[in-house]
Order: structure tokens, then sequence, then C-alpha cells
């Protein structure tokens, strides 16, 4: 199973999400707030993945500890209410 610090950080904040991997790339989806949000990792010549966790309309790829960067933001988000 790949991408486990971000599943970490979802797991914290309370959002289910859906995991999926292909050809060794794990993947992400999952809404909050009513926006839905991804994470698509990929290897091109080093790993990294596509997300728009940092703003819900706009996908960038992020790279080198890409799993913390990611992980990090998705905590700095409002706890929901239970």
């Amino acid at each position: 199973m790949r991408l486990g610090k971000i599943q970490d950080a979802l797991k914290e904040k309370g959002i289910s999400y859906e995991y999926t991997e292909e050809d060794g790339c794990g993947s992400l989806d999952f809404l909050f707030r009513g926006l839905k949000f991804h994470v698509w990792e990929f290897q091109d010549g080093g790993w990294g993945a596509e997300t728009n966790v940092f703003a819900a309309g706009r996908s960038e790829d992020v790279e080198g500890d890409y799993e913390q960067k990611i992980s990090a933001e998705i905590r700095s988000w409002p706890d929901m209410a239970g």
C-alpha cells in the first residue's frame, strides 16, 4: 500500500477516501467540504504526485518529499464537526 502518510492524515481528519493502486502507483480520491480532491502518484524519472489539495480547482505536481508536503497541508485543514 502506497501514500501511507497521506492516508494517515486523512484518517486523523476523519475524511473518507478511496484508494487504488495501478502500475505500482497509489491514487487517493476524497471529498472535503463538498469539494473533490485527489492525490495521484506518478513515477517519471522520479517519484511525485499530482494533486489539488493546495487549490481545489487547480492540479499541480509535487515532487521531492511529496507525501510530507501533502499530508501537512491536509492536517492544516479545519476539523469536520462530528
